[in-house]
């Protein structure tokens, strides 16, 4: 079957029938911080006399270009209607997250955010953004990244948010997540799979049915032991068993390209992984209930550098310590799922 009309959150086969499309993103918004000193937290380099003289106009100028973004992430197929709902890390706080809903391409959709604040050491943050004209949150939760090593028992990380609500009429959960650092070992993010592994376990637990999206920066790639072994995300969409997880980016990276560049070498960090239930293994077609469609890494001339040294990888907001008033390191993802109306 192919694609034949586009219309709004919809899609129509050639046989007339009827399906709605949902894009799900996910986007590293590379230290969205304000202006102000939150007290426990070492923002002091997005202070005005911090190390990257963060002010009002780059603050909001910041604002303006992540709200750029997210409002355009989906619309290659969605035009004029964007994602559903989007992950994001690297935020610093509630006001931050309502500064960012409140620009206008967020605003005219009606943008809410799921947040609770965590105990990061650097002070950043993952949410959920959603448009409640398709997604209606039911629960949210900050599951917390235990370290199990006794000499970390004083150390504090993102933890792992959980929204639970309704898409297109079903249940559906997603857990946002920033894994440990490349600085920090693979031991802390392999940690990091199998405690995401269990969260999902439990969502599956209360309901063997729901739909999960785990979604953020694994600063890991799919192939990394944190995603292939300890989360257990796999890269054939048939050796997925029952309860299982498939994760669609092996090979995009395999074919050369990623979300971010280190050393002139491109990584795929920025992963949305589906759970089972979205998937439709055997190929049947079967939209009755809500499934895995496509997925794409978003790109847009816009996020990269025109010229100099650095041609050709993303337009970050510093480089160098000179602010480029540029996006983030990390280009966006999006996965897009289907069913029949």
């Amino acid at each position: 079957m192919a694609l034949a009309v586009l219309i709004g959150a919809g899609v129509s086969f050639a046989q007339e029938k009827k399906f709605a499309l949902y894009g799900v993103g996910f986007y590293n918004l590379e230290n969205l911080f304000d202006t102000c000193h939150d007290a426990g937290h070492n923002d002091y380099q997005y202070l005005p006399d911090g190390q990257y003289k963060w002010n009002g106009l780059k603050y909001t100028h910041k604002l303006r270009n992540m709200a750029r973004v997210l409002a355009e992430m989906g619309t290659d197929r969605l035009p004029g209607v964007g994602c559903a709902m989007i992950g994001v890390s690297e935020v610093e706080n509630a006001k931050c997250l309502q500064d960012l809903c409140d620009q206008e391409p967020l605003r005219q959709r009606g943008f809410k955010f799921a947040h609770i604040e965590g105990p990061d050491q650097r002070g950043v943050d993952c949410a959920l953004l959603y448009n409640p004209r398709f997604f209606q949150v039911r629960d949210v939760k900050l599951i917390p990244y235990i370290y199990i090593r006794p000499e970390d028992s004083l150390r504090a990380t993102r933890g792992f948010l959980t929204v639970s609500g309704m898409l297109a009429g079903e249940h559906v959960a997603v857990i946002v997540n920033h894994l440990p650092s490349r600085f920090a070992g693979s031991f802390y993010r392999e940690e990091g799979g199998r405690q995401i592994r269990m969260v999902k376990d439990s969502l599956l637990r209360e309901d063997p049915n729901v739909k999960i999206f785990i979604m953020g920066d694994m600063n890991d790639d799919p192939h990394d032991k944190s995603m292939a072994e300890a989360l257990g995300a796999k890269r054939k969409m048939k050796d997925v068993e029952k309860g299982g997880l498939w994760n669609p980016w092996w090979d995009v990276l395999a074919s050369g390209t990623g979300t971010l560049q280190y050393d002139g070498r491109w990584n795929l960090f920025d992963q949305i992984i589906v759970s089972e239930s979205l998937l439709d293994k055997k190929g049947q077609k079967d939209y009755s209930t809500l499934k895995y469609f496509n997925h794409q890494i978003f790109r847009r001339d816009y996020l990269f550098q025109k010229e100099g040294k650095y041609k050709g990888n993303t337009l970050r907001t510093h480089a160098g310590g000179a602010w480029l008033d540029g996006y983030s390191d990390h280009l966006p993802t999006v996965v897009y799922v289907i069913k029949e109306k």
